[in-house]
């Protein structure tokens, strides 16, 4: 496992991270009855061995603050881990730090974010008297979170955070499929980079949007909210890492599956080795138009 300097937050993370959703059993109407506590025991272990040494999770992950808890309590001194809120106020914000360090079996976080900022909307909420970033900006002074960062799917909204705050990392989904047809995420990493924050990529391996809520419970992937490149497809899987890893960016958490996430540690070091090449780009351009229509966002 190669690991990678996380911006200015002091850091070094694996070039693949354990999205918190691997743990979770039950998650948005998907009830995975091997992926109970002693599945998550079993991942963790599995990716604690490979190298894996951030984790990453948030409240609204189902059941996977708890397991994911669990699991980590041999290990958590050995480890970063990151959390989320999607409250934007302050007392909000502060009920659902104080339940993820319980659950957490953690005193405090390497990196606190706040969750799917993606709207002016939420922006404004956030940084008003009384918002989240109130709490997170005292909590950081105290010691409790190392470092502050937030996740978004939507380039304008991440643009605006940056404009207000000096953020230590950003969690956006850098894919082959929205950059190549939108360019989306672009100017977001160039930003990052240049303001020196980490820059963590979600959605990597994801290939479109669902055809149907039926078609995505009925896949072995059913804890994904979008359709991932299934892991039997390694030439079009180890493309789309390699594009991502091409923008910039840090670390890959991959679709909250096993699968997805074993076939992303598995291949780390081999696209970080060989990195995307013009016969890649050629192959996902190809696949894009398999898939226009079917955006994600």
């Amino acid at each position: 496992m190669q690991y990678r300097k996380l911006g200015k937050t002091g850091i070094s993370i694996s070039a693949a991270a354990y999205g918190g959703i691997v743990s979770a059993g039950d998650f948005g109407g998907a009830h995975c009855t091997q992926d109970d506590q002693a599945g998550s025991d079993r991942y963790v272990a599995w990716a604690i061995e490979k190298g894996v040494n951030y984790f990453d999770v948030a409240p609204s992950y189902g059941n996977a603050q708890e397991q994911l808890g669990n699991s980590l309590r041999p290990y958590r001194k050995e480890v970063h881990l990151a959390c989320k809120t999607l409250a934007r106020d302050r007392a909000g914000a502060e009920a659902e730090f104080r339940e993820s360090m319980k659950l957490l079996h953690t005193d405090y976080f390497d990196v606190y974010q706040m969750h799917a900022v993606n709207n002016q909307e939420t922006v404004e909420k956030v940084f008003a008297p009384g918002g989240t970033m109130e709490l997170l900006q005292e909590l950081k002074q105290q010691g409790i979170i190392g470092n502050i960062g937030f996740s978004s799917h939507n380039e304008e909204a991440a643009l605006e955070m940056l404009r207000r705050y000096d953020f230590d990392s950003v969690l956006f989904p850098f894919n082959w499929f929205m950059n190549l047809a939108h360019g989306m995420g672009s100017r977001l990493v160039k930003e990052a980079k240049q303001r020196n924050m980490g820059v963590i990529c979600m959605k990597s391996m994801i290939e479109s949007a669902w055809d149907s809520e039926e078609q995505r419970y009925a896949s072995p992937y059913p804890k994904s909210w979008c359709k991932p490149i299934p892991v039997e497809d390694e030439a079009f899987g180890m493309a789309a890492m390699k594009y991502a890893l091409s923008l910039g960016v840090d670390t890959l958490i991959p679709p909250g599956n096993f699968a997805s996430f074993s076939f992303v540690v598995d291949h780390i070091d081999q696209c970080l080795v060989n990195p995307l090449n013009d016969a890649d780009r050629a192959f996902l351009e190809q696949k894009l138009e398999t898939v226009r229509g079917k955006e994600f966002f």
